[in-house]
């Protein structure tokens, strides 16, 4: 027996008022510091702990705690700064799933959220051993910690017995568990950004005395932007940098910062950093670049043992424009513009590019972050943050990395239903595929995983910077539409034409009107004008003219958007009339509808025009438009669509899954891809439908397995087998439509005589009925999850790659895109006379994939192709399964990265 719990190393987590707390199993060591946290407790609380007050029960709970490990026992304990907060512990009864549970919170932190921290973790711990439940007896005068686990989130019961209440508290894990983990978490984050963001006082190190410095740079952003808190430099001679007191460092200045921004070289980040923790700092900017690996550890465990945030290192800097803070720390050339949209990069460039084109839209920023090399704060954070600062209508992003890409997608879909969420899709040039061996692998890009997850989450991908400025534009300007449909008024029939072509490049419809609307159109502009979409008013319109069309168009609920597509001419600068005016005053327009204009002689690529009521976003280029409005139509049906929901699934055995992965990884360390048999099995525990099939490793083997399998016809199919062989069409290892001895035995001689040594056996089916030969798959990418493909199948499935993807766990609205998305699927639904597929049967399938995919971290790669879909069934024809070792990791599990 070992001397200590620690199955796992330390994790750290924010406290509810934002204080960094350390999570970790005890050790033999900690048995003083135990004991004294209860020692140091009132009688009170001694008493409600322990049902009476006894100074020797302090020692046995220490002893418990730290003594030597022994099954089903697991104890964790939270500390900060050194000093220990509180313990947690269960046991489980021997041969149950059930465990009991004790918690202790020292005196002086109570109310902090500690208890309900290392429950959580404990909660997490206790499912990953099969528990199902914890049990716990409490004095019924314990108000506090049964308020605790009442909040949890879990079902919990209570039976009361005199003076003692009996808690059950029940482990599985729903949504509800998850939502309530998700909002402590959510205050919990917004807590530990203030002093980053709302900062009382600010230092800055390494602001020179001379011009040049980054430091000093940061330094007269924070003068010149007004910053309202208290200002000071860190310089070792001067006495002022710019007018700024300095002191010689952090702990000689006559105020705690709340944020010290460090400048200094790489080899000194690390102890400023530890002087800032000692002096009790509680957030630091790091725009210093160059970090080797044992510097960017030290720094960060400097962080998280002192309870710090850290943005960066290697940013550009941060900025909050709230009049009551005007905090400018960065070094770009020009104070952000106060606004409504907040904005996190990892690039700095980016970052002034997307503050310059608030600006000019005269959108502005509401806070701006640069995070670099995100160590500590992430997109993630900033997304909570912005969710309850009050300000921020309209959120931009520009992410190349995700620390927790399934934390970070619950959290958009939960903000993105507030305000927009927008980002760059960056990486989507990545030169190759990464090395795979499945046809799921191969078809799993860094980009299509992405867009998954953007997808799923609700968030606004753009290509480029550019183009994400047009979509906040219209985003932030204009209401969202109720439908595709787009009507287009133009004064030049060739605008009109581009216009029309930019909207059905973008996937929106320009349909033709309805005669009601068409006789309204002619009846207010002049003659020769055509009233069909595009609607042509001619270059002789006039502004009166140009407005009442505008306004009917507005009006008509046979539109969902208006487009106004504008050219200069002669005629209106002859009549003084300005066409753009017949948009920005207009009385008479319906602003239930988005209205953007295309100026094709505008300068700016997009400005937001001043209305009477409003603004209205104008763009240089016709496709620009069409793409604004197809982001604000695809967010229109993402709101419109309720939360989606993951089914519950019968006929799931998880733990015989799980013990069958253990047992194949127990003899084959390196991992690997599955026999056939094994991987039936594990197929088998998904209710996953396979085609029938037997095994033969010899000739006379494969006679009696045909005859046993064979189908409709009599006839049979026979696919050779040896470890490694994946693409069995591609080495020929497949015989077709084998009829009768004689023909299994000649294929079964063809194989020995190719294949030689290598072959182990062959798997015998019967010859499946006709259908749409399909795909489906699994890739376990590293950072993002399972991610689930589906689409055309059959030997062309790469050369074609008609797919879809999905982050599991899929849920109903997941399984419904996977089967519409590719191009394929109009087939799926009856297309081409076949009449549709069992499209429940299929929905059926994707869910049990994922549902594996879920459960084992171990399965890197699941490819089942082809897979047949018939009105009658949908079944699996073959499958390829790969494990590999992998460590179980709960992804909601609150921590910090």
């Amino acid at each position: 027996m070992t001397d200590t719990h620690a199955t796992t190393g330390a994790v750290h987590a924010l406290l509810t008022d934002g204080t960094t707390a350390r999570i970790r199993p005890p050790r033999a060591s900690d048995h003083d510091l135990v004991q004294g946290m209860y020692e140091e407790m009132s009688d009170q609380n001694l008493r409600l702990r322990f049902f009476g007050v006894s100074r020797g029960s302090a020692k046995a709970a220490a002893d418990r705690m730290c003594g030597l490990a022994r099954e089903g026992h697991r104890g964790l304990l939270a500390e900060a700064d050194g000093q220990l907060l509180g313990v947690a512990e269960y046991e489980r009864a021997a041969g149950t799933d059930l465990a009991e549970i004790a918690l202790a919170v020292g005196d002086e932190w109570h109310h902090r959220g500690v208890g309900t921290l290392l429950l959580e973790h404990l909660v997490s711990a206790a499912r990953a051993q099969g528990i199902i439940a914890f049990t716990a007896d409490a004095l019924a005068e314990n108000h506090e910690v049964l308020k605790v686990f009442a909040d949890l989130g879990l079902r919990t019961a209570r039976r009361f017995d005199g003076p003692e209440v009996h808690c059950t508290v029940q482990l599985a894990d729903d949504e509800g568990y998850l939502t309530a983990v998700e909002e402590r978490g959510r205050a919990a984050d917004v807590a530990s950004l203030v002093p980053l963001l709302r900062p009382r006082c600010v230092a800055v190190v390494g602001a020179g005395r001379k011009p040049g410095s980054v430091g000093r740079a940061i330094l007269r952003n924070l003068c010149t932007a007004g910053y309202t808190g208290r200002l000071y430099a860190v310089h070792p001679q001067a006495h002022a940098v710019l007018g700024v007191h300095a002191r010689p460092s952090v702990s000689a200045l006559p105020q705690v910062p709340d944020l010290v921004v460090v400048a200094v070289p790489a080899a000194e980040v690390v102890t400023v950093a530890t002087d800032c923790g000692k002096a009790g700092v509680r957030a630091l900017l790091v725009v210093t670049a160059g970090l080797d690996t044992d510097q960017a550890a030290g720094l960060l465990e400097t962080c998280r043992t002192h309870g710090m945030r850290l943005v960066g290192p290697n940013c550009l800097g941060i900025a909050h424009t709230d009049v009551g803070v005007r905090l400018d720390a960065t070094f770009a050339a020009a104070h952000p513009r106060p606004g409504t949209a907040g904005v996190a990069v990892q690039s700095g460039g980016v970052g002034i590019a997307l503050l310059g084109g608030l600006a000019r839209l005269g959108i502005g920023a509401s806070s701006f972050v640069s995070l670099g090399d995100k160590y500590d704060v992430s997109g993630n954070d900033l997304l909570q943050w912005w969710e309850s600062d009050g300000r921020t209508d309209l959120a931009l992003l520009h992410l190349e990395s995700f620390g927790n890409p399934r934390a970070f997608s619950r959290t958009a879909r939960r903000v993105t239903r507030r305000m927009p969420v927008l980002t760059v899709d960056a990486g989507r040039t990545e030169a190759g595929r990464r090395a795979a061996a499945s046809h799921t692998a191969a078809a799993a890009t860094r980009t299509m995983t992405r867009q998954a997850l953007f997808a799923q989450a609700g968030i606004t991908a753009t290509r480029t910077v550019p183009e994400l400025l047009d979509a906040a534009a219209l985003l932030h300007a204009q209401p969202l539409p109720t439908g595709s449909r787009v009507a287009v008024l133009t004064n030049a029939g060739g605008a009109g034409v581009l216009a029309a072509d930019a909207l059905a490049e973008a996937g929106l419809s320009v349909p033709p009107l309805p005669p009601a609307l068409v006789d309204a159109l002619l009846a207010v502009l002049p003659p020769g004008a055509r009233a069909t979409n595009p609607v042509d008013a001619g270059a002789a319109v006039t502004e009166a003219e140009l407005r009442d069309a505008f306004e009917v168009l507005t009006a008509s609920a046979s539109v969902d958007a208006v487009l106004v597509a504008l050219v200069p001419t002669a005629v209106s600068a002859a009549t003084g009339d300005d066409l753009v005016r017949s948009l920005t005053h207009s009385p008479g327009r319906d602003r239930g509808r988005p209205v953007a204009a295309v100026l094709l002689d505008q300068a700016e690529p997009v400005c937001l025009l001043a209305a009477d009521e409003g603004r209205i976003p104008a763009y240089a280029d016709p496709q620009a438009a069409a793409r604004a409005l197809a982001h604000a139509a695809e967010r229109a049906r993402w709101l419109a669509r309720p939360a989606g929901t993951v089914p519950a699934l019968d006929g799931i055995d998880t733990a015989r899954a799980t013990a069958l992965v253990e047992e194949w990884l127990a003899a084959h360390e390196d991992g690997g891809f599955l026999d056939p048999h094994t991987c039936a099995a594990l197929l088998d525990c998904y209710g996953i439908p396979q085609l029938p099939w037997a095994w033969a490793d010899t000739e006379d083997d494969a006679v009696l397995a045909a005859e046993r399998v064979k189908g409709q016809g009599g006839l049979v199919v026979l696919k050779a087998h040896w470890p490694g062989l994946l693409h069995k069409t591609q080495e020929h290892a497949v015989h077709l439509d084998l009829r009768g001895d004689s023909q299994v035995r000649a294929a079964y001689r063809d194989f020995e005589t190719r294949f030689g040594a290598l072959l182990t056996g062959v798997v015998v089916q019967p010859l499946a009925a006709r259908g749409i030969e399909l795909f489906t798959g699994v890739v376990q990418d590293a950072v993002f999850g399972p991610l689930v493909l589906f689409g055309l199948g059959g030997t062309a499935t790469e050369v074609l790659a008609d797919h879809a993807a999905r982050l599991a766990p899929l849920t109903d609205h997941d399984v419904h895109d996977l089967i519409t998305g590719p191009r394929c699927a109009p087939l799926l639904f009856g297309r081409g006379g076949g009449g549709p597929v069992d499209l429940e049967g299929l929905e059926d399938l994707l869910l049990r994939v994922s549902r594996m995919a879920s459960d084992l971290p171990q399965l890197t790669e699941a490819d089942l192709n082809p897979v047949l879909a018939r009105p009658d069934g949908i079944t699996a024809l073959d499958a390829r399964i790969r494990l590999a070792p992998a460590r179980t990791r709960d992804p909601y599990l609150r921590r910090l990265r």
